[in-house]
């Protein structure tokens, strides 16, 4: 495999401390301020991880508050990012875990925080736009059947043109706090467009993948927790104790956001089959 000039790291010196839904971490005893971060064997290619490290940078000079990105690596055939280390970091959702009597503060801080990230402009230059990526991916979806793909693209094409920042990954687990600040971080997915694609994906992470030992491993978070952090973030975002149509709405969003994943990662044959089950649960809310 071609190198292109990348430093190549060993990871015999590194030692592994967290791992997501998109990667691995590790720190180097001898390199306190430094993180290396190893995506996942489907999004560890040069343009995958090529594309993450660009877009942190581009998002960091937006403004928005996220772990400087310092350079590209090699580890065996993959590659990996070397970036600032936020030290005594926490996520959202492990504090939660860790603390879970301040849950309903963190998805009041997570609304907060998104709220800023939704009023940003965007440079729509260098971030595709998601109705864009859905609209790519759609007739792709084989998973999809033929009245439920022209049902999603109806919807889509009237959602309201916005070229405001959205994350892509929208779930608490990608904030995380140190000292009293806030970074994002996992940046792969950034893009432009209404917040509810984003807010979508929230609602996916916290009640339609919820019911996945999976998901609540990854999250450190049990069933009804993650649903009491839904509750929470839709009363703070919404101002209302009763949300259900919010709640709808970002339903119909969960089931576009189920399509737009495969921009990013081909799904294998199973996760085609779950999408279907998924996709024909979420449906119903059209």
């Amino acid at each position: 495999m071609e190198n292109k000039g990348y430093p190549e790291v060993n990871l015999d010196s590194w030692v592994k401390v967290g791992e997501g839904g998109n990667g691995v971490t590790y720190e180097h005893p001898e390199k306190p301020d430094l993180l290396l971060k190893l995506n996942n064997g489907r999004s560890n290619s040069y343009e995958v991880v090529k594309e993450e490290f660009d877009i942190s940078a581009a998002v960091s000079r937006l403004g928005l508050p996220t772990p400087a990105m310092y350079e590209m690596v090699r580890v065996g055939d993959a590659y990996a990012t070397v970036s600032q280390k936020i030290k005594n970091k926490k996520s959202l959702f492990r504090i939660c875990h860790d603390q879970p009597e301040r849950l309903e503060e963190m998805a009041q801080l997570f609304c907060e925080q998104g709220r800023i990230l939704f009023s940003t402009p965007c440079d729509t230059s260098v971030f595709p736009s998601k109705k864009a990526l859905f609209m790519g991916v759609v007739d792709k979806a084989t998973f999809i059947s033929r009245k439920n793909r022209e049902i999603l693209r109806r919807f889509v094409e009237g959602v309201p043109e916005n070229t405001h920042c959205i994350h892509g990954d929208f779930q608490p687990g990608n904030i995380i706090l140190s000292e009293g600040k806030s970074y994002w971080i996992d940046l792969g997915r950034f893009s432009w467009g209404d917040p509810m694609f984003d807010i979508g994906h929230l609602y996916n992470s916290c009640i339609v993948y919820s019911n996945m030992k999976q998901t609540r491993n990854l999250f450190h978070m049990t069933q009804q927790q993650l649903h009491d952090f839904w509750d929470a973030f839709a009363k703070a975002y919404t101002g209302k104790q009763e949300h259900g149509d919010f709640d709808r709405e970002a339903a119909r969003f969960g089931a576009v956001d189920i399509v737009s994943r495969i921009a990013y990662v081909p799904p294998t044959l199973p996760e085609k089959i779950y999408f279907r089950i998924l996709l024909g649960s979420l449906m119903k809310f059209f």
